[in-house]
């Protein structure tokens, strides 16, 4: 890995939660972040502006992970202005809770598109471009409810279980050639995704008994990124308050 001044980051879905705190945190660190939005921009300018502001470099890229075409092209822009890419920190990600016999196709598709195939989108032309750099960090953002299951989120479980599948099989293929690749599984997280659940209910299950912070999440994945985490590869970190 080069020096942190050198490097370059894509973060995903990181105008807000757990993925603005990851661009916050590795940009502080040196590392220019490109900040990935969908529909947000608005989001995505405080972000950079909050970068800059702490005198570190940033970029925002919006593109939908869900589309091919926009990923490839995302992932040409960063290589024209930057000539390599370092970090992945594939972030992005829905929920459309139902019970599982009430759930309509849709529902099913959208979680599924934006998590599993989203990480096939982007990630397969970012490896393609670590393997003759020979050397990155992949961080997958996956999910307690993938390695517990969550009632009324069998297609989240679902997308989050395979997440985990994918880290593991991909840093068997790759991590010969300097390459890592790991997942980070958040717990009840406080951000907007955790806005409409039931508080109460959820802190009965937490041992820590408080709902976790996206910085504190950020932290594991910085590490994961860094020079120190070069022999950590195929691994899954829970940051979840003691809940598995």
């Amino acid at each position: 890995m080069n020096t942190a001044s050198d490097q370059t980051a894509l973060v995903t879905g990181a105008s807000k939660g757990i993925g603005r705190a990851i661009a916050m945190d590795l940009a502080a660190q040196g590392i220019f972040v490109f900040v990935n939005y969908r529909s947000d921009k608005d989001a995505a300018q405080k972000i950079l502006d909050d970068i800059h502001f702490q005198n570190s470099q940033a970029a925002m890229i919006g593109f939908d992970v869900t589309s091919q075409d926009q990923c490839d092209a995302a992932v040409k822009q960063i290589l024209q202005q930057r000539g390599r890419l370092d970090i992945l920190v594939n972030n992005a990600g829905v929920r459309d809770d139902h019970l599982f016999a009430m759930m309509k196709k849709p529902s099913w598709e959208i979680v599924m598109e934006t998590h599993l195939t989203g990480f096939y989108h982007l990630t397969r032309p970012v490896v393609r471009q670590m393997l003759r750099q020979k050397g990155g960090r992949i961080i997958n953002i996956s999910s307690t409810a993938g390695q517990t299951g969550n009632a009324g989120q069998v297609n989240y479980s679902a997308a989050k279980a395979g997440i985990i599948g994918a880290t593991r099989a991909l840093a068997r293929e790759i991590g010969s050639r300097g390459i890592t690749v790991n997942a980070v599984a958040p717990g009840f997280i406080e951000t907007g995704m955790t806005a409409d659940l039931n508080r109460d209910n959820i802190l009965q299950t937490i041992p820590a008994g408080r709902l976790g912070r996206p910085e504190e999440v950020a932290a594991v994945v910085s590490f994961l990124c860094s020079s120190q985490a070069a022999y950590v590869n195929g691994q899954v970190i829970g940051v979840n308050g003691g809940m598995v």
